[in-house]
């Protein structure tokens, strides 16, 4: 189930958006954790709905991607983060996803990975997810 939405990152700051994917597909917003629990430069895991997310703190910015490589289903948590070309990797065959796409942008990942929509309060950070029955 991968949903590629029109924004991709969000400030770390209070924020409203109307959400749809490039489909047009109603999302709905769901807590995902509170702001203070995301590391700075570095992936957090997080599970909701059955789905496995990698969650990252640059600066203010705040990136939300689907945690498993498509190449070879290693967690891209477990992997560095590159602050500066605001990628992922994942640590068991090097392959690079962008956190703000969620393109795949080396081998020997082919396939891109979901970068999800977010949104923060000034305490909580919330992850758009497809309403349910519409995936």
């Amino acid at each position: 189930m991968d949903f590629k939405f029109t924004f991709r990152q969000t400030r770390y700051r209070e924020s409203m958006m109307v959400v749809r994917n490039s489909n047009e597909t109603s999302t709905r917003k769901v807590q995902l954790l509170d702001i203070d629990d995301i590391p700075e430069g570095k992936a957090k895991r997080v599970e909701i709905e059955g789905l496995r997310i990698a969650v990252t703190r640059i600066n203010e910015d705040i990136y939300a991607v689907g945690d498993m490589c498509t190449h070879a289903n290693y967690a891209l948590s477990d992997g560095p983060i590159d602050t500066e070309e605001l990628t992922i990797e994942c640590w068991k065959h090097g392959a690079q996803f962008c956190l703000k796409t969620g393109e795949a942008i080396s081998l020997p990942a082919t396939r891109p990975i979901t970068a999800y929509q977010l949104e923060t309060t000034q305490t909580s950070l919330f992850i758009h997810l497809p309403e349910k029955g519409s995936a």
